[in-house]
């Protein structure tokens, strides 16, 4: 048995799953999410205030999308329910952050500011210049505008400049050490 997999999806009061033939959809307090699945792998049921994902057969296929339906069926009440939230630190002298309007506009050290349109669907929140905050119900597109917004300027190795996650540790390099002179003697 998969040990994703066989682990029932508590449902939070103010949530409702509804399975149809080939979709599921979850509903609740910060919006309305909808995923496909392969109803000949696996079949999802919701009673007691769960819902549980079984493979149909046995079998090495049938075991990964057991999994994998699991995961995203609990991704999607989590999101409805608390929503999912990334967080980013822009570092380095001159960059910060600011909103106007649906508009992130980024300044990081290039001759014009960067511009992101802000997704439907997300929230953007700049509490500080040097901080931006990215929430939403599907984690996957939170995850990829964090992606796409980090993307501008990754973080360098020997300064550290740059658009890091909040919890991302960037290993510093050594700069050159003497020049020339140093390698001679």
């Amino acid at each position: 048995m998969s040990k994703v997999g066989k682990v029932p999806v508590k449902i939070p009061s103010g949530v409702k799953v509804e399975v149809g033939p080939a979709t599921i959809a979850v509903e609740g307090p910060h919006g309305r999410l909808v995923q496909s699945y392969r109803s000949d792998m696996v079949e999802v049921s919701v009673a007691d205030g769960a819902a549980r994902v079984s493979r149909r057969q046995e079998g090495k296929e049938y075991r990964a999308f057991h999994g994998l339906y699991r995961s995203l069926l609990a991704n999607m009440v989590h999101g409805v329910a608390q929503r999912w939230e990334k967080a980013l630190v822009v570092k380095g002298l001159g960059y910060r952050a600011r909103l106007q309007g649906k508009t992130l506009v980024l300044d990081l050290g290039y001759s014009k500011p960067v511009e992101f349109e802000i997704p439907e669907g997300l929230d953007i929140e700049v509490p500080n210049p040097a901080e931006i905050v990215i929430r939403g119900a599907d984690k996957q597109r939170v995850g990829q505008a964090a992606a796409k917004i980090r993307a501008f300027r990754k973080p360098e190795p020997y300064k550290g400049k740059g658009i890091r996650y909040k919890d991302e540790i960037v290993p510093h390099k050594a700069g050159k050490l003497g020049g020339q002179s140093a390698s001679a003697s």
